[in-house]
């Protein structure tokens, strides 16, 4: 979560989120009315939003649950790369996801610490369900969290337990993680938690570590004569239990030609749903993990992500600013589409 840059090691600050190029919009983008009644379907047996104004009663995904896992994460306190933090979360996602029937591996490397040199071990969390499918979609979330909140006026080397920026994708994910036993999909479907997307210390520091390392190694498998899967899309979630939820398009996602299909069939489902925080504008240009699957790994991926946030990178990145109805409202808009995708 950066704003734009030009080359992979361009600071994150001035990457995702502190560079972003936040454009003014001049053309107004077709207006979301669906007025309807929930648990209609449509011709194809999808479900259909029940009017404008969703709570947390009228989505069958469970906002709810999403919620109290994003404060159990938070509760483990901060848990940037390599350290006690983050392997207690990663023992409590490798027993979470085994328990519901995902195969799960560690995708291990090593980084050298941007202040010393000394190695740094990290590890991406891959979750696969029904593994025996070749063709497969990808859902991917980093799950570490900044190692201080380097943007709080008031203590940058505070304690920064980032619940939106690091829990919220996670939370939906394990959510999700319930219905992936039986819910019924085209494709094989991955869950993948990035590991290194901001262990920086500085706005010199390399992002992406492990979406770099994940890309590199797909690349080497799509380059085999027969690779074990492929990806058909790839989905990348960051920052979307803020609140006050508003999703634009990010513009990475919208102008490259192999991912604008995929921007429009999400943003569409959201519109049948009638989850109207799904925006169908382009806003910001942000430099994230799915920079690295999409132009290292050849991964038509997009990102779904709120960077309309203002206690990004402080100490104010706590439960507290998160919802459950913003998480129950991305989940299912994804839920959906994967019921649906071609």
């Amino acid at each position: 979560m950066k704003a734009r840059p030009n080359s992979p090691t361009t600071p994150r600050t001035s990457w995702r989120r502190a560079s972003i190029v936040a454009t003014v919009v001049t053309a107004l983008g077709s207006a979301m009315a669906v007025v309807v009644f929930f648990g209609n379907q449509d011709a194809n047996g999808n479900a259909v939003a029940a009017g404008p104004a969703l709570t947390l009663k009228d989505i069958p995904f469970d906002g709810a649950r999403a919620y109290e896992s994003l404060k159990e994460l938070c509760a483990i306190g901060p848990r940037p790369s390599g350290s006690i933090g983050m392997q207690a979360q990663q023992k409590l996602l490798s027993e979470y996801f085994q328990k519901l029937g995902g195969q799960v591996e560690f995708q291990r490397f090593r980084v050298r610490d941007p202040r010393n040199g000394k190695p740094v071990p990290m590890a991406n969390l891959w979750v696969r369900w029904n593994p025996q499918k070749t063709n497969r979609i990808l859902l991917c979330t980093h799950y570490d969290t900044l190692p201080f909140p380097m943007l709080d006026r008031k203590n940058p080397r505070g304690i920064f337990v980032g619940a939106n920026d690091g829990a919220s994708g996670v939370a939906v994910l394990m959510e999700l993680g319930r219905e992936m036993p039986t819910l019924r999909c085209k494709y094989g479907v991955d869950f993948l938690f990035l590991d290194g997307e901001e262990y920086i210390f500085s706005e010199r520091d390399r992002f992406f570590l492990g979406s770099e390392y994940f890309a590199r190694e797909y690349a080497k498998e799509q380059a085999k004569r027969r690779p074990r899967y492929r990806y058909r899309w790839g989905v990348l979630l960051d920052m979307i239990g803020d609140a006050d939820l508003q999703i634009y398009q990010e513009r990475n996602s919208a102008w490259w030609r192999d991912t604008r299909p995929l921007v429009h069939e999400i943003w569409s489902t959201a519109a049948r749903l009638g989850v109207r925080e799904f925006i169908p504008r382009k806003k910001h240009e942000v430099r994230d993990d799915h920079i690295m699957l999409h132009d290292v790994g050849g991964i038509s991926c997009i990102n779904i992500i709120d960077f309309d946030y203002p206690p990004w990178h402080t100490q104010g990145d706590t439960p507290e600013q998160c919802s459950p109805l913003s998480l129950a409202k991305v989940g299912w808009v994804v839920r959906e589409w994967l019921k649906t995708v071609e």
